[in-house]
């Protein structure tokens, strides 16, 4: 027994197969199928009309019957359903494959780094030695000239760039555990200036605590009542 070669009957495979609805019509078409699958699906063989019957012996008519023999079997009209609307989120069926576009997220400014630091150490003048507020206003000029010779590298900027939003939100702690991490891991990079950073942070949060202090004996004293709960407490 012969064998078919391998590209016939793939080939013959590869005509089988059902194309998705007409795309230029609407969701709801039915599927094409291709001549493979209509020619498999097209029911039971019928006989020739060319086909010659032979005449009964006893010369009464007969009706010509098939070369099987049996009633030839009935077969329920077959029907193509369309298909409902596609579930929401999803696509109809298509050739085209979605391509994930990757989001990119904008680099961080400089200005928008260094504009909170430089107004923090601003609100410190008058409050903190002078000497401190030359070397930290020294170490933000090193940060900007670096940062705009391209010497910084991305997560570096955008470290500072969380380091500043947590700072102008008062967020003391968790600018500080930035400042930490990025000595930790960019060392080489932040070394010359985070000095100058981390300094900042904390004369800021010193001056914070004392104007809340000073806010609240101001209260108390407009208050006497307020005043008495405080030094009860």
């Amino acid at each position: 027994m012969t064998r078919a070669p391998r590209s016939v009957a793939g080939l013959a495979m590869a005509e089988l197969y059902v194309k998705p609805g007409n795309k230029e019509r609407g969701w709801n078409d039915p599927p094409q199928f291709s001549y493979g699958l209509q020619t498999q699906t097209g029911g039971a063989k019928r006989t020739p009309l060319t086909k010659r019957v032979a005449a009964p012996q006893d010369g009464s008519p007969r009706a010509p019957t098939s070369e099987t023999s049996g009633p030839l079997p009935l077969y329920p009209p077959t029907s193509i359903k369309a298909p409902g609307p596609p579930p929401v989120g999803s696509y109809p069926a298509s050739g085209l494959e979605l391509i994930s576009v990757p989001v990119i997220e904008p680099e961080a400014v400089i200005e928008d780094v260094l504009r909170p630091l430089e107004q923090a150490l601003e609100d410190c003048r008058g409050h903190t030695k002078k000497q401190v507020c030359d070397d930290i206003s020294r170490r933000l000029a090193l940060l900007q000239e670096q940062w705009a010779g391209g010497k910084l590298s991305i997560p570096v900027k955008k470290r500072m760039a969380l380091l500043v939003q947590e700072f102008s939100c008062h967020q003391w702690d968790a600018a500080d555990d930035i400042h930490r991490s990025l000595m930790v891991d960019h060392v080489t990079e932040v070394s010359q200036w985070m000095v100058g950073v981390k300094r900042l942070i904390a004369e800021k949060r010193n001056l914070s605590s004392e104007e809340s202090k000073e806010e609240k004996s101001a209260v108390a004293a407009e208050n006497p009542m307020i005043a008495g709960l405080q030094q009860a407490s």
